[in-house]
Parts: C-alpha cells; structure tokens; sequence
C-alpha cells in the first residue's frame, strides 16, 4: 500500500501552498475551494457521518497515533538519525513510531523537552553535559 503525504499549510493573505519533499512550496489552485460561513461548516460537519464527535467510551477505547514520527518528520530526520541525535535505541522508537509500544512517562517527557527544543537537547548531549 502505497501513501501519499501532502503537506498544506495557507499563507496570512489566505492562498494555500503545498509543500514537497523538497521543500519547495507551490501554490494551490483555488478551484474546487469554496468559502463557507460557520453555520455552513457546522451543518456539513454535522452531516458526514466519518465526521460525528465520538462518545466517551469511544474516546477511552480509540487507538492514540504515534506522535513520535510527526515530530522526527517535523525535524526532517530518518529513524536512524533521530535515535543517534537523541539516544534513543531505534528499535525503541520503531516500536513506538509503528504503535507497538508506548512510551513511558519518563520517555514522554523527554520527547516533549525534545519537540520544544530539539537543538538546544542535541547541543547539551554532544557537549557531555547530560549523563545518561
């Protein structure tokens, strides 16, 4: 099965660019786009039946996504690569990024020390000042 990942994101001015592997951003068509008032969107969401808000025994029992591979995406690093940087052993964060472990609230922690400041967690353990 293949995916295809588009990365979209709308510019102050309101047009919508895509962005590529490449990191080069092209803008969107803007046929097919409409604008909608609230009260429209609210109706429209209100009317697809994928899109019903979920009860709370369906929110306790829904599988979490790992957010792990969003954030080493986000940074632009492989599997590899983010497990060297971060000490992190990659059959660990394969486990976790393929949902078959969760992180611990330790590993947790340091995974959002990381998202918050993944340069400054980099440049503190090439410098030898975190022991771990």
């Amino acid at each position: 099965m293949s995916k295809t990942i588009i990365i979209a994101r709308t510019r102050p001015d309101g047009s919508v660019i895509s962005v590529g592997a490449d990191g080069k951003e092209r803008l969107l068509p803007h046929d097919g786009l409409r604008d909608m008032t609230a009260e429209q969107v609210g109706r429209a969401a209100a009317a697809d039946p994928d899109a019903l808000p979920m009860t709370r025994a369906q929110l306790h029992t829904a599988q979490h996504l790992p957010r792990i591979r969003v954030l080493r995406r986000a940074l632009g690093l492989t599997q590899e690569e983010f497990a060297l940087r971060y000490r992190i052993p990659l059959g660990t964060l394969r486990d976790w990024e393929q949902g078959r472990t969760e992180p611990d609230q330790p590993a947790r922690a340091y995974l959002t020390v990381i998202a918050n400041d993944p340069e400054g967690v980099w440049r503190n353990l090439q410098s030898g000042q975190a022991k771990i």
